[in-house]
């Protein structure tokens, strides 16, 4: 069938229309707003393209899926799966980036683990592959008498049963191993995997124990035989954990890398793969932020938010509300340790008060007179502080309207030890062509363009063949993004600060980038917002859009993306009651010939906009 043919659509203001869209066009449907646009292209069309799409899987499909309500229409023939970008925020999850929606960062995350190249924090050299001998030096270098346990990371946060594997390692022999974070004897970890845990479902941390050894001076050789063993079982990674569980450094892990180890500072990667380069899997977030790049602190400022009050009129403001004379008590004590008043200004009182309120005594005794109606007693002893009160409270807390107060309280910072980047420093010491991912990330879409553009000059042929096809993806969903006009975004930007026509923009660019074909696309207003220069870029995109076999519908008052249609559908003639009207449709030179389209009027230039 060569068009969507609509007969009796009567949806919202709609006045039983019938038309005729044709397929694998651009079709722009215009009119005043309120004449039945949006109810013809988004209430109509969509909504039984994505209905009837929905409807033909399976019932388990169906549930994760929300079927929408059938619209008013008699009956709509030649529709295709249909996918409607509409102008809202695509997300307010703190993990979503324009990289992560665009499915950019997953091929930089690809690109980064195949070819990119590990640096020492501490010498800014390449890290090279660890020997076995240099491991074994390494761990003769601990205090003599040291307890150790050698182990072989089989699993490190994966999901499975591992039944085949412990059952293959109880075979070779050995006796104990560690999953997640307990030891079991091997035969016991068997039974448990049966039964009574190893969830499939669930990520695990598994550990061999390959050796036990105490650290002296004739133990070399042996340890070299289990080095070889441990770096064989897992791939070229070895841990040691001090075995002394009652020592200062009991359980404490050192990794041991065939590949990747700084022979100087001793700075080590496990394994440079995808998934260290992810901020949003615990194996490469920053364990500080959680992968966020910022997190949550109480504000002095928001709790003194008002430095000309007293503490009597209720300068410290999370405990100015409370009904308790407890807080106010404690104030009183303060003060009178200070020797000050209740009544002076915050601003006047002596800064070592200030910091005591706040940030607590430091450990200092302090005298607390306190009178809970029944009787009056003192007590003696340090005070916490308002700001690190609030922070167990909050950390302490089940009630989610406590964490709801306490939350008008806090700022966002920067993570200082990721300042912002968001992984862990294993991950940010990998660079290609001088930058780590997090630096490529926070480039503009204009700078990244000719970045990764240039990239294969900085490669050897080897590496230059495995990141070619990387390349060739990140390139085109760069190139897509910049013909949309989002060139001044980065990759690294929160997709809720972003608007909604920037939203928009970025699924369309996503779209593009998909590759589908024979789909049903429909767009509200992409057009709003835009530079002239930007909008026919715009347009040419909506035009490739439709050139890979795309029926493409767009809500539009614009009269470039008018004047550019292939179909052209006139809604009116007035708004509200007086609209739902079909005006007029057909190639743009046949709706200005029109008598009855305002459109048409506009287009000719017999109306104009004064």
């Amino acid at each position: 069938m060569q068009s969507i043919r609509i007969r009796g659509a009567r949806e919202h203001n709609l006045k039983n229309i019938d038309v005729d869209l044709p397929r694998d066009s651009l079709v722009v449907i215009t009119g005043l707003s309120g004449s039945g646009k949006s109810s013809l292209a988004f209430d109509t069309v969509y909504a039984e393209g994505q209905r009837r799409y929905v409807e033909s899987l399976s019932a388990y499909a169906r549930q994760f899926l929300e079927l929408m309500q059938k619209p008013d229409v008699e009956s709509i023939e030649g529709l295709s799966p249909a996918i409607s970008i509409e102008q809202k925020t695509t997300s307010r999850n703190p993990r979503s980036t324009v990289g992560t929606v665009t499915e950019i960062y997953d091929y930089m995350r690809l690109l980064w683990a195949r070819v990119g190249v590990p640096y020492s924090p501490a010498t800014g050299l390449p890290i090279v592959s660890q020997t076995v001998s240099q491991m074994v030096d390494r761990v003769m270098a601990m205090p003599e008498g040291t307890r150790l346990y050698l182990l072989a990371p089989i699993a490190r946060g994966r999901k499975g049963e591992y039944r085949k594997e412990l059952a293959d390692l109880q075979k070779r022999g050995f006796q104990r191993v560690k999953i997640d974070g307990k030891m079991h004897d091997i035969d016991a970890a068997a039974s448990l995997n049966k039964g009574l845990g190893l969830n499939k479902n669930i990520k695990h941390d598994i550990e061999v124990v390959v050796d036990r050894v105490v650290v002296r001076d004739d133990i070399a050789s042996r340890l070299a035989d289990s080095f070889e063993t441990a770096l064989g079982l897992a791939d070229g990674i070895a841990l040691t954990e001090n075995a002394d569980a009652n020592g200062p450094n009991g359980g404490e892990q050192t990794i041991f890398s065939a590949r990747f180890a700084c022979p100087v500072s001793g700075f080590t990667i496990p394994e440079i793969e995808p998934r260290l380069f992810s901020f949003n899997n615990p194996f490469g977030a920053c364990p500080a932020c959680d992968g966020l790049g910022t997190k949550l602190y109480f504000d002095p400022d928001l709790v003194v938010h008002d430095d000309s009050r007293s503490l009597a009129e209720g300068a410290v403001s999370p405990w100015s509300h409370s009904s308790s004379p407890y807080y106010t008590q404690t104030l009183q004590s303060i003060a009178r340790y200070f020797k000050q008043s209740m009544h002076t200004a915050w601003a006047e009182l002596p800064e070592k008060m200030r910091r005591t309120i706040l940030y607590g005594s430091d450990g200092v005794p302090m005298r607390m007179t306190y009178d809970d109606g029944l009787r009056q007693y003192t007590t003696e002893r340090p005070f916490e502080g308002v700001l690190p009160n609030m922070e167990r409270r909050y950390r302490e807390t089940d009630s989610a309207w406590v964490r709801e107060e306490l939350g008008r309280y806090q700022n966002e910072k920067t993570c200082e030890v990721c300042n912002g980047a968001r992984l862990k420093p294993e991950a940010l010491c990998v660079k290609i062509a001088g930058k780590n991912i997090s630096e490529a990330a926070a480039l503009s879409i204009a700078a990244a363009v000719p970045w990764f553009a240039g990239i294969e000059e900085t490669l050897t042929p080897a590496q230059r063949e495995i990141a070619q096809r990387i390349l060739k993806e990140i390139n085109e969903r760069l190139g897509f993004l910049r013909n949309v006009g989002l060139e001044y975004l980065t990759l690294s930007r929160n997709s809720g600060t972003l608007s909604g026509g920037e939203s928009q923009r970025i699924r369309l660019a996503s779209q593009i980038g998909s590759g589908l074909t024979g789909v049903l696309y429909v767009l509200d207003e992409p057009s709003i917002g835009l530079h002239q220069r930007d909008n026919a870029r715009l347009l040419e995109t909506l035009k490739r859009l439709r050139d890979l076999g795309n029926t493409v519908i767009v809500v539009e008052h614009d009269e470039e993306a008018i004047r550019s249609a292939d179909w052209l559908v006139d809604m009116g003639p007035g708004a509200g009651v007086h609209g739902g009207h079909l005006v007029a449709e057909g190639t743009p030179e046949e709706v200005m010939r029109a008598p009855d389209s305002i459109t048409g009027q506009y287009l000719t230039g017999m109306r104009q906009i004064e």
